[in-house]
């Protein structure tokens, strides 16, 4: 067993490397690959700032994403209080090699294992004590950037989709069920899908206007999203995700829904009225629908 060992988060383009060469190393092996990551996410049970953590992607999609990489197997530990306590040792002599059987393991550039917190080279030779051969990667880097969950998260919530994505290396998205909203839409000729998520800490961009691809009743569509508090008819303080879905007429409360979102059109502002605003979202159509005049 070949194995490469993270949280994983996002499954980002550097995840991506780490993985591509775990796929191909256990192929010349002849050994199976496999993925152990954790859930929940580390900062959460530790109390790390956990009340700001999002993340980039549920555990059903990145165990999909891992699939789809050509990973064979994907373990998932929960993470606790007891399993922090474990020492690179431990973990390498009880989980890697004496629960999954590894041969081999891949460590990223910036893998963390253990509670003894011991830097990249001594990990690797604690591996090598446990009888893993180990596989090194390096950075991937991105304009000159090295490439992280947490840069991808920080430019989500500057709205940065499209540096996003690049880092990413496939469109952020969001996944959840459509749920009854206020209708001023549908009055004013907008009317829009108020999604829910399923998976309330992944992080939401940054407010304002977005151009998305939409998946809904098992059908593609365009569509424009509008993430924030809605400021020109509402004085509430909840932050809502809502999207006009271009070219669908029909009901789909209670209906899941995936967004997809490809670049943002413009920030949330307040205008003065809902005229005002009616022009505003026709004009924001046209851009996303490439329509001009």
């Amino acid at each position: 067993m070949v194995i490469a060992t993270g949280f994983f988060d996002g499954v980002h383009l550097g995840h991506r490397l780490v993985i591509s060469q775990l796929v191909d190393y256990a192929e010349k092996m002849g050994q199976e690959s496999m993925v152990v990551t954790f859930w929940p996410h580390p900062r959460n049970v530790l109390q790390k700032d956990a009340r700001v953590l999002r993340l980039l992607s549920t555990l059903e999609e990145k165990k999909r994403i891992l699939h789809e990489l050509g990973v064979g197997r994907v373990e998932v530990l929960p993470f606790t209080r007891e399993f922090s306590r474990l020492t690179t040792r431990e973990y390498f002599r009880d989980i890697i090699v004496g629960k999954f059987g590894g041969k081999a393991v891949l460590l990223g550039y910036d893998n963390r294992v253990g509670s003894d917190s011991l830097a990249p080279e001594q990990i690797e030779v604690v591996a090598k004590e446990e009888g893993l051969e180990v596989i090194r990667t390096e950075a991937v880097l991105s304009d000159a950037v090295t490439i992280s969950s947490t840069r991808i998260r920080k430019a989500l919530s500057e709205g940065d989709v499209e540096a996003a994505a690049g880092m990413l290396g496939y469109g952020y998205s969001l996944f959840g069920v459509v749920v009854a909203g206020n209708q001023l839409g549908r009055t004013i000729g907008f009317p829009t899908a108020n999604m829910q998520l399923y998976e309330p800490l992944k992080i939401i961009p940054a407010p304002g206007v977005y151009e998305v691809d939409v998946e809904t009743v098992g059908r593609k569509f365009k569509g424009m999203c509008n993430i924030g508090y809605r400021p020109t008819v509402s004085t509430a303080s909840n932050l809502t995700v809502e999207t006009n879905v271009f070219g669908l007429d029909e009901d789909i409360y209670g209906l899941d829904i995936r967004l997809t979102f490809v670049r943002r059109i413009r920030q949330e502002v307040r205008f003065g009225s809902v005229e005002a605003l009616k022009e505003q979202l026709a004009r924001d159509k046209a851009t996303i629908l490439g329509v001009s005049g």
